[in-house]
């Protein structure tokens, strides 16, 4: 019989309350402890495994044969048990041994149970074991049983850490002793340089007490935390100051409603009524926010999920009382802060005077953290793995986003390399500074238009620095990934107009949104399945014309946004000229219904398209005589290209963009555009490479749009090159390949004098 509403969690703790209270040995606690969630779950079984010794032995069991205990031992990763373990995930099977990873002991005589549950044991943030059920018949446990199994194992971690029962390494990340001089590799996801001394960002708060004896008591110490909580965090974005309004607001705002989420705050006192403390009850919920982080493949998603892990310990940490935060203690040097992520909150503590660097392991581009910090001006290395056992507080670090590498220790010789590289950095940034205002001409006479790429408000700012011509892809999906709720119409409508103000002149070409697939929203309800390939799924024009209400409203935000001016509209993903044909005509008839409305509109509408899929290339034909600018997307046009996930690190270095697959691919694009009047451009980072863009040119595209960063670097490279010889050395080389273009290409270039910084 499934476990009845009566046999509730709370009502478990309390037995095992009594038991763990009692003076018994540790062993006959765990043996008392199977007995009772057996009988509760009206399971034929119930298991206690522990790590010990780095594998996991079977330390209690109900149901299974009892001269098993201390003799069956599974390492981590093998068997269902060593799979909960090493992942630190639940598995509910109805059949269990169908499991391509079931591994059968038969000291166990365990062959005639057929469902399984298991419910890792962990203690700071480690599995130290697994605690498992099983039945004879076939059936999947329900969720309140998981939940309670869940509660029960958080429960058992404080008991077998007290009994010092499991592995002390498995319990706390140990400090790492060496001294030698390491470089950890990461990804880049703010740039720059900087030095410091390694600063962790906070001691973790290791629940001690899990059950509670006073209900109400912890209720009301969970309500007193979330208003201190609150207070603090309206305090901090109100004293937020990034010298401009931007995108980063938004965020704060959205982090704020995180803050205030009902939905949060009713979890945390479920998992109290269940019978424990404030703490455990609030490292319950961080507990089924870690897991669901695990199960979501949509990294936006789980940045989402990031805001609410950094406000649970937060909220952990004012309900214990342990408060001291780096930030709170104050940076005393120049310092590199180290953690597992970070929330866009807990970043602004921080004195910005000293703060130079950030190193996490966890953390991803579109984080909120990350966008925060770009606009601190903060570098940040994000996927930096073991960054606790390799760093000691207070180690020097030498941080160098730019390679995406933080060096530990440095020698002397480390350092003074560092610093001559950090000088010649600030120097190259000085010159290209200086050619703001300079033209990118090439040697010959010809004009290349350079253009950048961006997606926040923010970004429009780097028209000045740069001296950019416009921007050439502006990301609209960038305010729907950062939003907690969908953007409404006035709120879209009122950034594409500050987008336009801030480029006066200078064109910016609106790219409709790219959602969906592996960019999901988690409030957009959108049913495309389980998609194996997302990246190919249902996802930008496909989904913008199923779900036309929402390309409705952007389109009426664009052109409302553009009344007096030229709007440039562009479609993503575009794979057959109809699409185009559909996504033009709902543009078209929402100017229609904004004209007859007496709204002042845009004095010109150009549409484009994006060429990211192959087969756009066959309809050219069809296409061209439509549209008036095309522009490559040569991220995705590689991927699929090459039937190659570029997600994937083991394709990540196998095909190049020097490719002559690719260059051909798009040299024959170059002659039905110019014919058409048809501007053919590319945005994407092939264009942001001086010896790529190099190759562009040679083979006739001479409109690029790029990151702002990489604006001087393919100005100064365009100043030096002369068009007719690399286009003649382009003709020569697509014609007859060598099989190393890069390398043939780049010597090219040391001859020609061309500058490739």
């Amino acid at each position: 019989m499934p476990m009845s509403a009566a046999a509730s969690a709370r009502e478990i703790l309390t037995r095992l309350h009594d038991v763990m209270a009692g003076r018994n040995p540790a062993q006959a606690k765990l043996d008392a402890v199977v007995a009772i969630i057996a009988e509760a779950l009206d399971s034929e079984v119930c298991s206690i495994y522990l790590l010990r010794e780095g594998v996991l032995e079977l330390f209690a069991t109900r149901g299974l044969a009892k001269e098993a205990v201390h003799v069956t031992k599974l390492a981590l990763g093998e068997g269902l048990v060593g799979i909960i373990a090493e992942h630190a995930e639940v598995l509910n099977l109805d059949e269990a041994a169908a499991h391509p990873d079931f591994a059968y002991r038969p000291e166990t005589g365990e062959e005639r149970y057929h469902s399984f549950a298991g419910v890792p044991i962990i203690r700071r943030e480690r599995a130290v074991g697994v605690l498992a059920v099983q039945h004879a018949d076939p059936r999947k446990y329900q969720d309140v049983e998981i939940e309670a199994l869940q509660t029960v194992a958080m429960v058992l971690s404080e008991l077998i850490a007290n009994a010092g029962l499991v592995d002390a390494a498995s319990g706390s990340a140990a400090r790492p002793q060496s001294t030698a001089a390491i470089r950890m590799p990461g990804l880049k996801l703010v740039d720059g340089m900087g030095s410091g001394f390694a600063v962790f960002h906070q001691p973790r708060v290791v629940v001690e007490h899990t059950v509670a004896e006073d209900i109400d008591a912890e209720r009301h110490r969970v309500y007193a935390a979330f208003d201190k909580m609150r207070e603090q965090i309206d305090r901090m974005t109100a004293q937020a100051e990034f010298g401009v309004g931007g995108e980063h607001d938004e965020i704060l705002e959205t982090y704020k409603m995180f803050a205030y989420d009902e939905g949060w705050g009713r979890r945390i006192n479920e998992a109290i009524d269940s019978g424990l403390t404030a703490e455990a009850a609030i490292e319950r919920v961080q507990q089924r926010t870690r897991q669901r982080m695990r199960q979501i493949d949509d990294p936006l998603l789980a940045d989402r999920m990031h805001d609410l892990e950094d406000l649970s310990n937060r909220l952990l940490r004012i309900v214990s009382g342990q408060m001291g935060t780096a930030a709170q203690l104050g940076l005393r040097q120049d310092t590199i802060l180290i953690a597992r992520n970070l929330g866009p909150a807990e970043l602004l503590e921080y004195d910005k005077r000293r703060l130079k660097g950030v190193v996490l392991e966890e953390g991803s581009l579109t984080a909120h953290v990350t966008i925060v910090a770009r606009a601190m001006g903060v570098p940040v290395l994000g996927r930096v793995r073991d960054v606790k056992r390799q760093i000691n507080e207070g180690d020097l670090l030498l941080l160098d986003v730019t390679e995406g590498n933080v060096f530990i220790r440095p020698s002397a010789a480390m350092e003074e390399a560092f610093e001559a590289k950090l000088a010649m950095r600030q120097k190259r940034k000085a010159a290209f500074a200086a050619l703001r205002e300079v033209p990118p001409v090439t040697k010959d006479g010809h004009r290349v238009t350079v253009m950048v790429n961006a997606g926040l408000r923010d970004d429009a700012a780097a028209l000045d620095t740069t001296g950019a011509d416009g921007i050439g892809l502006f990301r609209t999906e960038f305010q729907f990934l950062v939003s907690a709720t969908l953007p409404q119409r006035e709120r879209q409508q009122r950034l594409y107009r500050e987008v336009l103000d801030a480029a006066g002149e200078r064109p910016v070409i609106f790219r409709t949104l790219d959602i969906g697939g592996d960019k999901a929203l988690p409030y957009l309800n959108v049913e495309a399945g389980d998609e194996e390939n997302p990246a190919m799924g249902w996802r930008a024009l496909r989904l913008s014309l199923e779900r036309d209400g929402l390309m409705k409203a952007q389109a009426r935000a664009l052109l409302e946004a553009a009344a007096g001016r030229t709007l440039n509209v562009m479609f993503p993903m575009v794979s057959e000229a109809w699409e185009f044909d559909e996504a033009k005509a709902l543009f078209e008839a929402q100017r229609e219904f904004l004209a007859g409305r007496g709204k002042r509109l845009p004095s010109e509408i150009r549409y484009g398209a994006m060429l990211e899929v192959p087969a756009l290339a066959e309809q050219l034909d069809l296409l061209l005589p439509r549209i008036q600018f095309l522009s490559v997307g040569t991220n995705d046009l590689t991927q699929f290209l090459f039937a190659a996930d570029r997600a994937n690190p083991k394709l990540a270095e196998r095909y190049d963009w020097l490719s002559p697959s690719i260059l051909r691919f798009l040299a024959k694009l170059v002659g039905p555009c110019r014919e058409a009047g048809v501007q053919l451009g590319v945005c994407g980072e092939m264009g942001g490479r001086p010896l790529e863009a190099m190759a562009l040119i040679g083979i006739g595209i001479d409109r690029l749009s790029i990151t702002p960063a990489a604006v001087g670097p393919i100005k100064a490279m365009v100043r030096s090159l002369d068009r007719a010889g690399i286009a003649a050395r382009m003709a020569t080389l697509l014609a007859q390949p060598p099989r190393d273009l890069r390398t043939v290409l780049r010597d090219w270039a040391a001859q020609a004098g061309v500058e490739l910084a």
